[in-house]
């Protein structure tokens, strides 16, 4: 389901509904040059690939080149992963007043405040 110009009662219940029924859920919107895009998967799995680092010998020469790990791209293997994604509901409920809060808030974009 993919919402947009919607209030935010209205993205907040069609996600519980979505979430319930473990349909994938996307909502957002524009305001000027600034805009907002929440995802609610649910449980998703997939997979990544990943490139083998080589090390380098111990008895190879002592440089700058040398001592950088060196990626080999003939050699990948395929991790599977798994992320649970929350809800709106619970996205928009962070309490700012905790110490945890106060420190993510130094990372937390601007945008996220257009939602409240």
């Amino acid at each position: 389901v993919c919402l947009t110009c919607c209030s935010r009662d209205v993205m907040v219940k069609v996600n519980q509904i979505c979430h319930k029924n473990s349909v994938k859920f996307f909502t957002g919107d524009i305001f000027g040059y600034h805009g907002y895009m929440f995802a609610d998967l649910g449980e998703h799995e997939f997979v990544e690939e990943k490139t083998k680092v080589a090390k380098v010998s111990p008895g190879m020469e002592d440089g700058p080149d040398t001592k950088k790990a060196k990626l080999d791209s003939s050699e990948t293997t395929m991790v599977k992963k798994r992320v649970v994604f929350c809800q709106l509901k619970e996205a928009l409920a962070v309490d700012w007043s905790g110490e945890k809060a106060k420190a993510a808030l130094k990372r937390t974009t601007p945008d996220y405040f257009l939602l409240q």
